[in-house]
């Protein structure tokens, strides 16, 4: 048996990340799938693609708020200082671990940056049709950093820069931050 286990069969071990992996994929592509789905509801019952960008910002300003809690309880991530720390940790840390893609941050200056994907699997298998290109297919993604943002006490406006659904050689995104949010307790110290 010892032989047999070194001439080639696979470890458990190795089963496991092969299969964790496959499962990935088949979970990426599951949502890639989903998610073209919604936006094809969003279209059908809104009828207008900036009523769609609309929803689509207002649903991902929602899970970026619960995305938060996740994040910080699986990673070991303390809180950022700033704007450029927090965009550096979406970019390097968020994004592969809710999409499995790395992006890069290009800042413009301590209060403006670009977020830039080499790819987006939310536009795997997609081609938007000439009548919807006032569509912003990916606007989830904005309103997820907006929400999660807003959770660290910071307010920022977030916009699809270029995309490759609309001719771009990649997606980006441009973030500009408005303003460091005080922490406002419900409670009052009486």
């Amino acid at each position: 048996t010892e032989k047999r286990r070194k001439s080639g069969a696979m470890s458990s071990k190795a089963k496991a990340s092969a299969n964790a992996a496959a499962g990935e994929r088949i979970n990426s592509e599951l949502f890639t799938l989903t998610y073209g789905a919604l936006v094809r509801h969003l279209l059908l019952d809104l009828e207008s693609p900036e009523e769609v960008n609309k929803q689509l910002d207002k649903m991902g300003h929602n899970i970026g708020i619960r995305l938060v809690d996740d994040f910080l309880a699986k990673t070991n991530t303390r809180r950022c200082r700033n704007f450029s720390e927090a965009t550096k940790t979406i970019a390097e840390t968020g994004f592969k671990m809710f999409l499995g893609v790395t992006a890069r941050v290009s800042p413009v200056d301590d209060k403006e940056c670009k977020i830039v994907f080499n790819e987006n699997p939310l536009t795997d298998f997609v081609e938007l049709p000439e009548k919807l290109q006032q569509l912003r297919y990916c606007n989830l993604l904005c309103g997820v950093i907006r929400g999660a943002l807003e959770q660290i006490s910071m307010k920022v406006e977030v916009d699809i820069a270029r995309d490759p659904l609309k001719g771009d050689d990649k997606f980006e995104l441009h973030m500009k931050l408005v303003e460091y949010v005080n922490e406002e307790y419900p409670f009052k110290d009486d």
